[in-house]
């Protein structure tokens, strides 16, 4: 069966905005007014209110949901309104010493580690059709406490999860060591063992899909795992969790806690009994991590951290592809995308006519209520991510770069903005090096391959990176040049199971999925016996 894509969302895109009635009245240059404006066929201060019943909000340890330690609960919000989903059970350092305990003692007392591999990966493929009996209410509790768009979770995100799992139930039995030949009279051999208990922290803006990103591996690999979720969007992840379980899990192999960075995610990372940590989130939160994990037991630290990709369009690119490429790359998830295109560098030849198309197919896009069909952009996740994109948008203004359309909130409800698009940005402005992680475009020129290349890998990050070009040399001499863990040619946002996912520089250590995500999760033993008398070495 093919893979599935996040990129498949791209050739609806165009169907789905046409019903949409966006009016543009001008632009500006530098600090002022803005002056473009937008209506929405969608109501964003009206929306939807979902049927399903929350049913799970307390921490899950050792098998059971129970109440915090402390009896502490704290609200989750629906971004589409800012008003209370439901509270969910607030997990602290106490709550995590319970749920480590859990796991140490189901490594290395209970049966999960020591089960066949063929036994580990038929629970996970239960937990996989498990998953796709009830993409209907994951998709729907993504959707609540997200912000993403129904369509979005359902048709895209829920099968690449359950195709996830299935990826790596397939590994299990499969994970095996070497003989390795020696300089001498001596069998030796490689075992790769399961690390342990491995800690997790994932975030906010793909709560499943990370889900499944740490915990397929260690699960596949044998290990047991406490998880943290982010608190703005903890549901999913206890509901998907309780499926596991359904599946035949044991009781302690998967903990899942919710809670505060500063509290139970710090907690997590200095654990003496965790021997792995694992973390998904922003570069500055991924230092603190990796720092106590080095303070604590030097526990091993993977990190998938903080980006801000170039999008290449070459002066032989095919102008009106690019636009609607450029343009999925960095407003999908609302901008709200590790890896999203967030730097867009055109060829001075075609920059004109590029900028011209990307306005006006920002003025297409329809914003409002993510339940509703043909919604392209759902509202940010929270009210502080909302005031920072607008920050940022204030800042793009006051620094001289020309504000072609957006730059204001949509509605009076909720945590929509406009989908932004800047021109005339320069290499020094905050909206061309931090990263955003909103609707907002910011479109740089350039002028050859060699000033792209300096620009485009002048950043701490090193996440991703896409080039559009019909030209396959231009594409190698990118591909080799460009310092990123990902390089998409003539696409973006392509993600299979068995493609590796990871960053250069800041952007973080290890990788994601594939095959070498389960080297995050293993030890390497050598076993070296003495052969007498052998009959051959």
């Amino acid at each position: 069966m093919a893979a599935r894509r996040i990129s498949s969302l791209l050739s609806r895109s165009l169907a789905s905005s046409s019903s949409s009635a966006l009016l543009f009245k001008g632009r500006i240059s530098g600090a002022g007014r803005v002056v473009s404006s937008y209506s929405t066929a969608a109501a964003v201060d009206n929306p939807s209110i979902p049927s399903l019943k929350v049913n799970y909000t307390q921490l899950l340890i050792n098998g059971n949901f129970v109440d915090s330690a402390s009896g502490k609960a704290f609200p989750t919000y629906d971004p589409r309104t800012g008003d209370v989903i439901s509270h969910v059970a607030e997990g602290d350092a106490e709550d995590i010493d319970q749920a480590v305990s859990a796991a140490r003692k189901a490594f290395d007392e209970g049966p999960w580690p020591k089960m066949t591999a063929y036994e580990r990966s038929m629970v996970l493929f239960r937990f996989a059709d498990l998953l796709d009996k009830h993409t209907e209410e994951l998709a729907t509790l993504e959707t609540w406490d997200n912000g993403k768009t129904y369509e979005q979770a359902a048709t895209v995100e829920l099968p690449m999860i359950s195709r996830i799992i299935r990826y790596y139930a397939g590994w299990a039995d499969k994970i095996h060591g070497l003989t390795v030949p020696a300089d001498g009279p001596h069998h030796v051999q490689t075992i790769h063992e399961p690390i342990g208990v491995a800690g997790q922290i994932i975030p906010w803006n793909f709560p499943l899909l990370m889900f499944a990103w740490k915990v397929g591996p260690a699960l596949a690999c044998g290990n047991t795992v406490v998880l943290k979720t982010a608190e703005q969007t903890p549901l999913s992840a206890l509901y998907a969790s309780k499926l596991l379980h359904e599946a035949g899990l044991p009781p302690g192999v998967l903990n899942v806690v919710s809670g505060f960075g500063p509290t139970a995610g710090a907690a997590l990372a200095s654990h003496m009994k965790v021997d792995k940590l694992a973390f998904t989130g922003s570069t500055q939160t991924g230092k603190i991590v990796l720092e106590l994990a080095a303070k604590s037991n030097l526990k091993p630290v993977t990190l998938e951290l903080g980006g801000k990709s170039p999008f290449i369009v070459c002066r032989d690119a095919d102008v009106d592809k690019a636009v609607e490429l450029a343009h999925f790359a960095l407003f999908f998830n609302q901008g709200q995308c590790c890896c999203a295109g967030s730097r867009t560098y055109v060829h001075e030849s075609v920059y004109d006519e590029f900028l011209e198309k990307a306005k006006a197919r920002a003025l297409q896009r329809s914003v409002g209520d993510p339940f509703k069909a043909g919604i392209e952009q759902g509202p940010q996740i929270d009210s502080e991510q909302f005031e920072k994109i607008l920050g940022y948008i204030r800042s793009g203004v006051e620094s001289g770069a020309t504000l072609e359309t957006g730059g204001e909130r949509i509605g009076s409800k909720g945590y929509y903005i406009q989908p932004t698009v800047f021109s005339n940005v320069k290499e020094d402005m905050l909206i061309a090096k931090d990263e955003i992680f909103g609707p907002v475009q910011s479109i740089l020129k350039f002028s050859d391959i060699d000033e792209v290349v300096r620009k485009a890998n002048n950043t701490s990050y090193g996440l991703a990176a896409g080039v559009f070009t019909q030209d396959i040399d231009t594409a190698n001499t990118l591909t080799r040049a460009l310092k990123a863990g990902t390089v998409w040619i003539n696409c973006f946002d392509v993600f299979d199971a068995a493609i590796p996912f990871g960053g250069y520089k800041m952007s973080g250590h290890g990788r994601e999925k594939g095959i070498y995500s389960l080297n995050n999760y293993l030890q390497v033993k050598a076993v070296v016996t003495p052969l007498k008398n052998p009959a051959w070495i």
